[in-house]
């Protein structure tokens, strides 16, 4: 029987995390490295990607590859996962977590331009990347899907609603995929409550305080607060936990 230190080893491990460079992406990518996992920090934006990987492989060691993705472009998606293969033979770990959730004045005035754009990435990226990956883990070592989400899509509201609608299509996602490829792919969800993040950031300083008072921990999430639930999924301590929806909400949406 492995020891609890053995069992959350991720040495020898490739993890890809899309939206890597910054928020939630950039917490667990760099988790994911202590654990002992070489990662593939992925994000629009390459300056940010190679920030994140430098200082990534400085703090941890590991191995850090900084790799251009617009994850709602589906050649993107394919271009991404060629370089994982490419660098490193393999990926272990897939952590589709690059999300946006644009502002508008009310659901009239939502084009379909926001639309497509917010579905594509949230759901249509993911299920493209766990495509590829998923069907390359069955065919070799397995591995482990982390799919996040929101906690408001089990509870949309009206100002976030094509948000909550494409993070709805990948809770289904994920309840597809751990069924796709099991036992040698596990694939898991998780759904944060409100962060302190970039989608958080048109929020006035009055609305994250409000938002944390009505929390029982008594504030909203820091990117940090995603780590542990992460590393868990994408170890051998959650080698029996398929199709799980974790809610990481501080006790928010206890009752549902």
């Amino acid at each position: 029987m492995k020891t609890p230190g053995e069992l959350f080893d991720l040495s020898g491990k490739v993890a890809l995390v899309t939206g890597g460079s910054r928020g939630i992406g950039r917490a667990v990518a760099e988790g994911l490295a202590t654990a002992g996992a070489d990662v593939v920090v992925a994000s629009r934006k390459l300056e940010g990607c190679q920030a994140a990987a430098k200082e990534i492989a400085a703090a941890t060691g590991r191995r850090a590859l900084p790799v251009a993705c617009h994850v709602g472009r589906w050649d993107d998606c394919d271009r991404l996962v060629d370089a994982v293969y490419a660098e490193f033979g393999r990926c272990d770990v897939l952590v589709n977590n690059a999300g946006m959730s644009p502002l508008y004045d009310g659901l009239p005035s939502v084009t379909e331009e926001l639309y497509d754009k917010v579905h594509a990435v949230n759901a249509r990226g993911p299920f493209r990347l766990s495509a590829l990956v998923g069907s390359r883990m069955a065919e070799g070592d397995g591995g482990s899907i982390i799919n996040v989400t929101t906690a408001g899509s089990l509870r949309p509201g009206a100002d976030d609603l094509p948000y909550a609608m494409a993070k709805a299509g990948l809770n289904a996602l994920t309840l597809g995929l751990a069924g796709a490829w099991a036992p040698k792919v596990r694939a898991n969800l998780v759904l944060p409550g409100a962060f302190d993040t970039d989608i958080t950031k048109a929020w006035t300083p009055e609305m994250k305080v409000q938002a944390g008072a009505v929390n029982p921990m008594r504030r909203i999430g820091r990117p940090e607060d995603m780590v542990g639930v992460c590393v868990f999924l994408a170890s051998d301590a959650a080698g029996y936990v398929n199709g799980a929806q974790v809610l990481v909400d501080g006790g928010f949406f206890r009752t549902l």
